[in-house]
């Protein structure tokens, strides 16, 4: 199993807008090797908010068939330019993609 965390830094007051985003209904759900989406809003930061979107996926190559799919390419497209919502201002500051291999597991036994 490897888990991709896209380290995305927002405007601060934008991270628990921004979070649910990540998780709502959509392609991804029943795309091949897909796991689960967790979403971790870093606490204790002033100057920005910081969100760490944990993609859980069986391989690398069903995380890299995600990223070049039409359904990615739909899931982050751009606004058109001119339309009103290019004319936003994006709350996102900067993003960094980081790929986990998943060495070591240990679980609860509490049931």
């Amino acid at each position: 199993m490897i888990v991709v965390t896209n380290k995305i830094k927002v405007k601060k007051g934008m991270g628990a807008v921004m979070a649910p985003g990540f998780t709502a209904p959509g392609p991804l759900d029943t795309f091949e090797g897909f796991i689960k989406v967790e979403v971790w809003l870093t606490q204790n930061l002033t100057e920005y908010d910081e969100l760490n979107v944990h993609m859980y996926w069986e391989t690398l190559d069903a995380f890299t068939a995600w990223r070049n799919s039409d359904a990615f390419r739909e899931a982050h497209k751009r606004p058109e330019p001119g339309s009103e919502e290019a004319k936003k201002e994006s709350p996102i500051l900067g993003s960094e993609i980081l790929i986990h291999e998943v060495a070591s597991v240990k679980e609860s036994k509490k049931s």
